[in-house]
């Protein structure tokens, strides 16, 4: 597994600062299985401490992945590898070191695909930065599983693709309306799961 991932330069980091400042981190991710390359956004690129650009274009899975805090990336890995094996969805917590310096949690949300033969055909999910949540928390690291698919399931998947269905139309006004409700539906997501982590713990 890489060591190391993008140079970031300091411009980005003032945009990551910036938007960390202004807005809540919230992205989405694509996955192509056939070249094991995993497409985000920019913010989602500086959480994660790799170069924008590349990110916009795909970089390996495996770059994501050493940016996962030591202490959780065997267990997200094994999550991961289990939901692209079996086509099923998954929610997880994890920490990342983000382009800040900062060891930032965040709440992933992802569902992979496959064909009739089992093999994968590809992945996508949000991601949402929830560490002012968890600050506000005293409950440790757990992570509940997706354990089957809710409106709210399936209004995120629907908002992923159109936000791709979108973007592809090159209308800013229309992408903007698409990022918000993708950043509502993230809120939300981020809200059940703290919700579920505490009766889980009652």
């Amino acid at each position: 597994m890489p060591k190391t991932s993008a140079p970031v330069g300091q411009t980005c980091f003032e945009a990551f600062q910036s938007a960390l400042d202004s807005a809540d981190m919230i992205g989405h991710w694509a996955w192509d299985p056939a070249t094991d390359r995993v497409r985000v956004d920019a913010l989602v690129a500086l959480l994660f401490k790799v170069d924008p650009t590349a990110a916009e274009a795909g970089i390996p899975l495996a770059i994501y992945e050493g940016a996962i805090h030591a202490d959780d990336r065997d267990r997200v890995d094994g999550l991961i590898r289990r939901s692209v094996a079996a086509g099923s969805s998954y929610v997880a917590e994890y920490r990342v070191i983000a382009v800040d310096g900062r060891t930032r949690w965040v709440l992933a949300r992802g569902r992979f695909t496959s064909d009739h033969a089992g093999r994968p055909t590809g992945g996508r999910g949000i991601l949402v930065d929830i560490t002012g949540l968890r600050a506000r928390e005293e409950t440790g690291g757990a992570v509940a599983p997706g354990t089957g698919e809710t409106p709210l399931d399936r209004a995120v998947e629907h908002a992923l693709a159109a936000q791709e269905a979108v973007a592809a139309l090159g209308d800013p006004a229309l992408k903007a309306e698409a990022d918000a409700l993708l950043m509502a539906l993230g809120r939300r997501l981020a809200r059940r799961q703290i919700a579920e982590r505490r009766r889980l713990l009652n």
